[in-house]
């Protein structure tokens, strides 16, 4: 179709004038008719020319489109009409070049900023759908990122965000997210109009403020906690000091014995105050993952060994039983370890003196009592009198005993379990805590493989 188009554009006009010039009898039909059939074959071969130069002409800029110009210097010699345009072609062909890599280091720079801030941020675009996230924001919330996002208090930032574009202040919200570990989120979030977020979107910068306020709430607690729970050591500690300087200065046996006591309740006093301090260094870091490997069989096997003398002591049978090709689990070795000597202090610290003991690892399936996907279980039971069912559910408390008496009277700080409920949330595990009264406790984390 274009070649006869062309051919009609070449020698429509010709051959018009010679039909003219036989009518009006100007010229002779013989040689009219020759000079209109040369006149049609040059326009044919001229449209020819002009088509195939049209293909290439077509094929180059094609390539310059699609940014690929490496075929195009060997249809340079297949232009016979328009050699003038093929320098035009190289340069287009290099500007373009030019702008695309200029665009593409750009875009890498863009890309390495936004991967190095250091705070997470996630890109939304007009659907609020996440876009694009960084490095900080895949650290800091993994698969969380859409728990977070549906906060009510972020997503009425984000809808006033959106609403006001770019011209809006940027919107704050203070942002307490609970599971799996409680978390305080500093949100700051601004509309965007940029083909990062694929037309207009929001922008946000959140900060994880869950370290500052723990820090916080732990000054605050470790005085209170302290002042209560050092109040009657302290207290003992002064009466027996003033008795020692009036009443026993000349007593010996007197002064053997409230040394003694006094060595204890400052004993005491030392165990409760590095229990608060492992609680708060554990609370501060406890939003945080992590990373290392952990083999369980082996951090058991050493953690049992320390307890040898213990278990000889209280005259304990220890039963201790390990599944076959256990995973590692990612961990905190020393967090992790002491765990399970928590747990295991407890057992000999409740269970019946010359009874059992049991400790066993394992793997289970998903559901059930168990969250949903595999995970190793390493389970501390004992044969004691058991606890309470209405006591079950605040074990976990800071300073929470069931028998405060006998707690105290075996060295207990009331923190023990505290720690684990909260390491065990900082391995993103589950505690569970089963007793019947007169049969003992069990006590069992579960850990994600």
């Amino acid at each position: 179709m274009a070649l006869l188009r062309v051919t009609a554009a070449v020698a429509g006009i010709p051959l018009a004038a010679l039909l003219l010039l036989v009518v009006l009898n100007a010229a002779a039909p013989l040689p009219a008719l020759a000079a209109a059939a040369a006149t049609v074959v040059a326009a044919v071969g001229l449209a020819l020319i002009w088509t195939h130069d049209m293909r290439v002409l077509g094929a180059m800029l094609h390539r310059v489109g699609v940014g690929d110009p490496s075929t195009m210097p060997a249809l340079y010699g297949s232009l016979a009409l328009s050699p003038q345009l093929l320098g035009e072609v190289a340069f287009v062909s290099q500007t373009l070049g030019a702008r695309e890599a200029e665009l593409d280091r750009l875009r890498r720079a863009e890309e390495s900023i936004l991967e190095r801030l250091p705070d997470p941020l996630i890109v939304l675009g007009p659907d609020r759908a996440v876009r694009r996230t960084n490095a900080a924001a895949r650290a800091a919330f993994g698969g969380e990122i859409s728990a977070v996002l549906r906060h009510p208090d972020l997503r009425a930032a984000i809808d006033r965000a959106l609403a006001g574009g770019e011209d809006r202040p940027p919107q704050i919200a203070e942002v307490s997210v609970p599971v799996p570990v409680p978390r305080e989120i500093h949100a700051t979030v601004a509309g965007l109009l940029s083909p990062l977020a694929g037309g207009a979107g929001a922008l946000l910068v959140l900060s994880d403020r869950t370290r500052e306020r723990a820090v916080e709430r732990t000054r605050a607690d470790f005085v209170a906690n302290a002042s209560h729970e050092l109040r009657t050591p302290l207290a003992s500690l002064m009466g027996f000091i003033d008795t020692l300087r009036g009443p026993a200065a000349d007593d010996p046996p007197a002064q053997a014995r409230f040394l003694e006591i006094m060595a204890e309740q400052a004993g005491r006093m030392n165990r409760l105050i590095d229990d608060l301090l492992s609680l708060s260094r554990i609370e501060l870091t406890e939003h945080q993952i992590p990373a290392e490997s952990v083999e369980l069989p082996d951090l058991m096997e050493r953690m049992l060994a320390a307890f040898e003398i213990r278990i000889k002591e209280r005259r304990v049978t220890l039963d201790f039983f390990v599944d076959d090709d256990l995973p590692p689990v990612a961990g905190d070795p020393d967090q992790l370890e002491q765990v399970f000597q928590n747990l295991l202090d407890n057992a000999l610290k409740y269970g019946r003196e010359n009874g059992l003991v049991r400790v066993w690892l394992q793997r289970v399936p998903p559901g059930g009592k168990w969250p949903a996907r595999t995970g190793l279980v390493v389970s501390v039971a004992d044969d004691g009198q058991g606890i309470p069912r209405a006591h079950l559910p605040r074990l976990t408390e800071r300073f929470y005993r069931v028998d405060t008496g006998r707690s105290r009277a075996i060295g207990g700080t009331g923190l023990g379990l505290a720690i684990v409920k909260h390491v065990v949330n900082r391995h993103r595990g589950h505690l569970l805590i089963e007793s019947e009264e007169g049969k003992g406790t069990v006590f069992s984390v579960w850990l994600p493989v």
